[in-house]
C-alpha cells in the first residue's frame, strides 16, 4: 500500500507544477476566452482525462520509451502542436461568429467535440509524459507493495489537481469574456486574440526540444 506521506509529497510537487502558468494553462485560457466557460471547463476534463491515459501509459511501460525515444518524443510532440495550430486558425476565422455562438445553447455533439479537443492536447503533451516518467517512480516505496499500482495512484493524484486549478483559470478566463461580449467588435478581437494564442502556443511546443 502506498505510504500517505509520499502521496502527500507527490501532490505538493503535482500542485506546484500545475499552478505555474505553461501551455495548459494557457490552452484553458484561449479556450476560454474562444468558446466560453463552459467550452474552457469542458477542455479541463478532457485534457484531465488524456492525462489519466498518459499516466497509465508511464505505468505500464509506454512513457519510457516516449522518454528514451527522440523519435517517439518528437511525434507526439509535433501532432500535438500540429492540433493546437488548427485549433487557432479556426478560432480566428471564426471570431466574427462568436457573438451568436455565445447566444446559442451548447449543442451535445459540440459538447462532445471541444471535451474530445482537451482530450487530444492532453494526451499528446509530451513534456507531461516526461514529468511523471521521472517524478513518478521516485514517490514509489519499493517495500509497500506493486510499484505499478504505487504509480497509478499517484499519478491519479494529478489531473484531479489539474481540474481544480484549470479549472479556476477557465472561469476566471470565461467570466472575463463576458464583458467583450457586450459588443461584437470586442468580442471578434478576444476571438482573434485567443486564436492567436493557441497558434503561438503550437508553434512553442514544435519549436522546443526536449531537457537531456
Amino acid at each position: 500500500m502506498l505510504p500517505t506521506s509520499h502521496l502527500w509529497a507527490f501532490a505538493v510537487v503535482a500542485f506546484v507544477v500545475i499552478a505555474v502558468p505553461g501551455p495548459s494553462v494557457m490552452f484553458t485560457i484561449s479556450r476560454a476566452l474562444t468558446i466560453g466557460r463552459r467550452g474552457a471547463l469542458l477542455t479541463v476534463v478532457g485534457n484531465a482525462v488524456g492525462e489519466c491515459l498518459q499516466v497509465v501509459a508511464v505505468a505500464f511501460g509506454i512513457g519510457a520509451l516516449v522518454e528514451r525515444s527522440i523519435l517517439a518524443y518528437t511525434v507526439i510532440k509535433l501532432v500535438g502542436a500540429a492540433y493546437l495550430i488548427y485549433l487557432g486558425v479556426q478560432a480566428i476565422r471564426h471570431r466574427h461568429k462568436l457573438t451568436e455562438v455565445m447566444a446559442a445553447r451548447m449543442p451535445t455533439g459540440t459538447r462532445l467535440r471541444v471535451a474530445a479537443d482537451g482530450f487530444l492536447v492532453g494526451v499528446t503533451n509530451p513534456k507531461t509524459i516526461v514529468f511523471f516518467v521521472a517524478a513518478l517512480p521516485q514517490f514509489v516505496d519499493r517495500g509497500a507493495g506493486d510499484a505499478t499500482t504505487q504509480i497509478l495512484a499517484l499519478g491519479a493524484v494529478f489531473p484531479c489537481i489539474a481540474l481544480i486549478c484549470d479549472g479556476i483559470w477557465a472561469f476566471a478566463a470565461g467570466t472575463a469574456r463576458t464583458w467583450f461580449a457586450r459588443s461584437p467588435r470586442r468580442m471578434a478581437t478576444i476571438g482573434g486574440a485567443g486564436g492567436l494564442a493557441m497558434i503561438g502556443i503550437g508553434a512553442t511546443l514544435a519549436v522546443t526540444g526536449r531537457k537531456e
